[in-house]
């Protein structure tokens, strides 16, 4: 790992790496933040997932996220949305190509030579983290808008793997919203049976383990009615008894604004499953 930058925060570290991927072929970044504690005990983890046109940094940078982490003694880990570099992939739309990954392992060429994120952001990152850093084997997963798909997907796909999951704004239904029949379609091919794997929508309803699920959503979204979806999730939780709550707030929209307005609580949420 190649350290590119390292700032004092809250009495913790923030601090970006970049190293090569295997799962993409390509070299990656992201994002680390160790809190105070990281310096005497092993603390749990957080991945953070971050949404369409995101890198590590708008995480990191907008969300204020770090003073928690400091109050809760957890680590948050915020990876690039996809891979990047000279002979991958792209698209000239912004809603699929670099900055639009889907954490879903692409089967479909030409994406099929890099896009393989969920392999990335399940498997060869975790095990890069616990290898180079001050951090236990428990881990929580949460994201925002197609990051918020990832974590939930991410989740249902490992059970066991993860002792917390939650979502802002997440697209809980790609298979039947025009974000994720587009990525799906290019990432996945035409045979929609494919596409509920990775749906959580789906996966809820043959889930082997009842992970609760916490979403936060804006009720001032533009993407709420035909991108975003919860009402979908929550009919689906609620047939497979699946633990779900979604939480609506008026006025707040899509931003980061509204993230920073309630990562605290989702901060502490998974630290109150980390800790047990």
């Amino acid at each position: 790992m190649q350290r590119l930058s390292h700032q004092r925060c809250f009495g913790g570290w923030q601090d970006v790496y970049r190293h090569r991927a295997e799962s993409l072929g390509c070299d990656m970044n992201f994002a680390v933040y160790l809190p105070p504690q990281a310096e005497r005990e092993a603390c749990p983890v957080l991945y953070w997932l971050s949404g369409l046109t995101c890198t590590e940094q708008n995480f990191i940078t907008k969300a204020g996220a770090q003073r928690y982490a400091a109050e809760h003694g957890v680590v948050i880990v915020a990876p690039d949305t996809s891979p990047r570099g000279e002979g991958v992939a792209d698209d000239p739309a912004y809603d699929l190509g670099m900055g639009a990954g889907f954490y879903v392992d692409a089967t479909q060429a030409p994406w099929s030579a890099h896009y393989r994120m969920q392999s990335y952001v399940a498997d060869e990152l975790p095990a890069l983290v616990e290898r180079g850093f001050a951090v236990s084997h428990r881990r929580g997963i949460f994201g925002h808008s197609m990051g918020g798909h990832g974590a939930l997907i991410t989740a249902l796909r490992h059970p066991g793997r993860y002792a917390s999951v939650s979502a802002f704004s997440p697209i809980v239904a790609p298979g039947r919203v025009p974000w994720g029949e587009k990525a799906l379609t290019a990432y996945l091919g035409d045979d929609r049976d494919a596409w509920r794997a990775w749906d959580a929508s789906e996966l809820v309803a043959t889930a082997r383990e009842k992970l609760p699920i916490l979403i936060d959503q804006g009720e001032a979204d533009e993407f709420l009615a035909t991108q975003l979806r919860p009402d979908l999730l929550e009919t689906a939780c609620a047939a497979a008894g699946h633990p779900l709550t979604v939480r609506r707030h008026a006025g707040y929209d899509h931003s980061y604004y509204f993230i920073a307005s309630f990562i605290g609580e989702h901060i502490a949420h998974h630290a109150r499953a980390l800790r047990t």
